[in-house]
């Protein structure tokens, strides 16, 4: 294995126990565990986690370390903001310029995505990897038809930052209100249909919800 090949599976490793809470937001990513955990030098580990600072779900500071990104109710409405009005902007900018081919990806995409079960194992509060993989190439086909890349740059980093989030809303959703899927399947319907208005409502709508349900759960 070379030390690029080993360097990209820690990262992964890294990022999926993050996503997974088997570090918990705000938790010190302590260099001599993390050797320990992942078999790892200090200059993979640090690369890992570097990535991860960029992402959002990491977070370092001078002398102090990396540390789980915290969730902040200040953050998420912050963030939850910039998502909607960036995403619906790019949306809309998919929708006027997305050829064809943009479309058959776009189908293509939901397709796969909603073959793939949510929950892991059958645990309705754990996310089954394969479906976050093809969660973020959902989302990332529907934005594909802008051809702004700088837009879709932006876009795609505040998801990756949103991530974390995302998760732990499926951590404390208990109410088994949400279908997810048939979400999916309108927002696609509305954009081939090229009904902006329409679609960007949906996607609106379904970025909110993952805001609304963390927020629900704050402490009074």
């Amino acid at each position: 294995m070379t030390s690029v090949t080993r360097a990209e599976v820690i990262y992964q490793a890294l990022r999926r126990d993050v996503l997974a809470g088997r570090f918990l937001p705000g938790d010190k990513l302590r260099f001599a565990d993390l050797c320990e955990r992942y078999g790892a030098s200090m200059g993979v580990l640090r690369e890992g986690l570097s990535r991860l600072v960029e992402q959002g779900l990491v977070t370092t500071e001078p002398q102090h370390g990396f540390r789980v990104a915290q969730l902040s109710e200040a953050d998420l409405i912050d963030l939850t903001h910039a998502r909607v009005t960036l995403e619906a902007m790019v949306l809309r900018e998919a929708i006027a310029h997305g050829d064809l081919a943009w479309e058959a990806r776009l189908v293509a995409a939901q397709h796969v995505l909603e073959r793939i079960p949510m929950a892991q194992g059958g645990d309705p509060h754990v996310v089954d990897e394969a479906w976050t993989a093809a969660h973020a190439s959902y989302h990332a086909a529907l934005l594909d038809g802008c051809p702004n890349l700088r837009l879709r740059g932006i876009v795609l980093s505040l998801r990756d930052s949103a991530e974390l989030y995302r998760r732990w809303s499926q951590r404390l959703d208990d109410s088994g209100e949400r279908d997810v899927a048939d979400e999916h399947a309108q927002i696609v319907e509305a954009t081939l249909a090229r009904d902006a208005d329409r679609a960007v409502e949906l996607l609106v709508g379904h970025i909110q919800r993952t805001s609304d349900i963390l927020l629900a759960t704050r402490p009074d």
